[in-house]
């Protein structure tokens, strides 16, 4: 291709994007039927011969944008996805034109600099230490990241050098969650060979809070996983006196902070996540509350030494380089420049608008579960952070109301169930959401049900 080319390809593309992004506000917010017929059409042989880069691009435009759900736009309450800010979707063009390998400085000192920064920014804005520390692609990685830095670190200090000798023969270590652990973490225990079914489960409250009284005598290895933003409620497990357990009993703290962690940016929230400063390692997702685009994860690591002797890796063309190398705090290896997005979002928000987009999206679920109570309807949770679960009478009553939402495009709300009943589950976690999306979404939401 010649540069006229390579600039008409780029220039198209933008384009389109543009266009795709001035559209959100009008769309559906879920694909229609026809729209999701069409992607049929992408199953096809394997072309033989190439395809003009232009016609590629107009291919996938035609018929992957309409079936696309307009997650970026200020209606999606589905799961707990945040919505890229503009800036930071500008910052990946850049970074993506860029085409940087960031596991070693020398491959990219821009990207290695970058992510030593926005580390330590996000330490500093979630009021956390640091010592160690990663980008990976989500919350799920995040988590393996911490929780093997925790696996070394109990295992060393019993005198057993797991990441040579492995788990067999090792002293047993004991893992603690509470009866509401995310999904994300018993996989993860999995995958360390620590296992899903040999855990301590420690009873939760009414909103799915651990109950720190119902701790368990422990001895020897242990890791402890606490949780900072319950997926169906929003609570936070009670930090201070959990951990004050954990140092009493030389367990590692490790916090699941997918998106409840970001609420430590807002001083009001301060009581609800207070004592998570305490932990040992945390991990949670910029692509969540931060709204960069996907993927982000961010694992954070009191202990550097842990996190790098779980992590790093030698090779004969891998010599030391006397600066921080990426690749040796990560599972990956080479990797994307993630740090490019979280530095845009960070330096385009700052401090107070950090702060800002996390109190207006905790505002707006307040205004859902209030206007659905106005409605005639059970809000079933305590709407601390940005999660409203609501019920519609019986359980069959409420899967049809989030099917006719769901069909209805107004806006997009996810089921769950909760303490053994049905429930809709509200997550506004955009900063593209408005006063007027919650009002037309939760007028759509309230017609549903009638």
């Amino acid at each position: 291709m010649s540069d006229n080319d390579i600039a008409d390809i780029l220039i198209d593309a933008a384009r389109r994007g543009i266009r795709y992004r001035q559209s959100l506000g009008t769309r559906p917010v879920n694909p229609t039927p026809d729209a999701i017929a069409r992607l049929e059409r992408f199953r096809r042989p394997l072309p033989e011969t190439g395809t003009a880069a232009a016609d590629v691009l107009a291919l996938l435009d035609e018929i992957g944008s309409p079936a696309t759900v307009t997650m970026a736009g200020g209606r999606y309450f589905g799961f707990v996805n945040g919505s890229s800010l503009p800036v930071t979707v500008a910052s990946n063009w850049l970074a993506t034109a860029w085409d940087q390998n960031c596991a070693l400085h020398i491959m990219s000192p821009a990207a290695a600099v970058l992510e030593d920064v926005v580390l330590r920014w996000t330490a500093d804005i979630l009021r956390l230490p640091i010592g160690g520390g990663a980008l990976v692609t989500g919350a799920t990685t995040a988590n393996f990241t911490s929780l093997a830095a925790a696996r070394h670190a109990v295992l060393e200090r019993a005198g057993w050098d797991v990441d040579n000798q492995g788990l067999f023969g090792a002293p047993p270590i004991t893992v603690v969650v509470g009866a509401e652990v995310h999904a994300t973490i018993l996989r993860v225990l999995g995958l360390l060979g620590l296992g899903r079914s040999r855990i301590v489960t420690v009873p939760a409250d009414g909103q799915g809070r651990m109950r720190p009284e119902a701790l368990p005598r422990i001895s020897g290895p242990a890791i402890i996983c606490i949780q900072a933003g319950n997926v169906n409620t929003g609570a936070c497990d009670p930090a201070e006196a959990i951990c004050a357990w954990a140092d009493a009993n030389g367990a590692w703290v490790h916090v699941d902070g997918a998106f409840g962690l970001w609420a430590r940016a807002l001083p009001s929230l301060a009581p609800v996540v207070a004592g998570y400063e305490l932990a040992d390692s945390w991990a949670t997702d910029a692509h969540k509350w931060l709204n960069v685009p996907y993927d982000c994860g961010i694992a954070l690591v009191r202990d550097e030494s842990a996190l790098r002797a779980a992590m790093a890796m030698t090779a004969a063309y891998l010599p030391p380089s006397g600066v921080r190398d990426p690749m040796h705090y990560s599972p990956d290896g080479s990797r994307r420049a993630r740090a490019v997005d979280l530095w845009a979002a960070y330096q385009h928000l700052g401090r107070a608008g950090v702060a800002d987009l996390v109190e207006r999206c905790c505002r707006h679920a307040t205004r859902f579960a209030e206007l659905i109570r106005a409605g005639g309807h059970e809000v079933m949770n305590e709407v601390v952070l940005n999660q409203v679960l609501v019920s519609f009478g019986d359980d069959e009553a409420t899967r049809r109301v989030i099917a006719r939402i769901q069909a209805d495009g107004v806006c997009w709300c996810g089921g769950t169930r909760w303490r053994n009943r049905e429930a809709m589950r509200i997550s506004v976690s955009s900063w593209a959401t408005t006063d007027a999306d919650v009002d037309a979404s939760a007028a759509a939401i309230l017609r549903a049900a009638a």
